[in-house]
């Protein structure tokens, strides 16, 4: 988000356009090709739609020709693309994967996490209620 406010601030809105439409072609692909592998490495699980093989395949096909035409017209917005998503494994990293973390990380995490959903008006449900009790 702050990278993103960055090249806001400092470029142009086409550019911040194709940062973002780069970076979406990468997240649908991947999601499709998740899609596949857990079609193949998992064939039991319930799914409420299930659609023929073909289809993600070819979504594919033309998923991997956009994003290597992209990546050929032009390399440094899609560099900057991957550099943006890229800024999210510290992250993952920070908040987690590191199980062990101190009181004071685990408390800032608490923190942010609880003014971000003030500030956009979310709260994760809970599991019962003031009422019901």
């Amino acid at each position: 988000c702050l990278a993103t406010l960055i090249i806001m601030l400092v470029g142009d809105t086409y550019t911040l356009i194709n940062y973002v439409s780069f970076i979406n072609y990468l997240c649908y692909g991947v999601t499709i090709l998740g899609l596949i592998v857990l079609r193949w490495k998992k064939p039991k699980i319930f799914r409420p739609i299930k659609v023929n093989l073909l289809i993600p395949i070819t979504y594919l096909a033309f998923w991997a020709f956009l994003l290597i035409f992209s990546l050929y017209s032009e390399p440094i917005v899609c560099g900057v693309g991957l550099i943006i998503i890229l800024t999210g494994v510290p992250v993952f990293f920070l908040g987690v994967y590191w199980r062990n973390k101190p009181k004071c990380v685990n408390r800032l995490i608490e923190s942010m996490t609880c003014w971000g959903q003030k500030l956009c008006f979310v709260v994760y449900p809970q599991c019962g209620s003031v009422e019901e009790e």
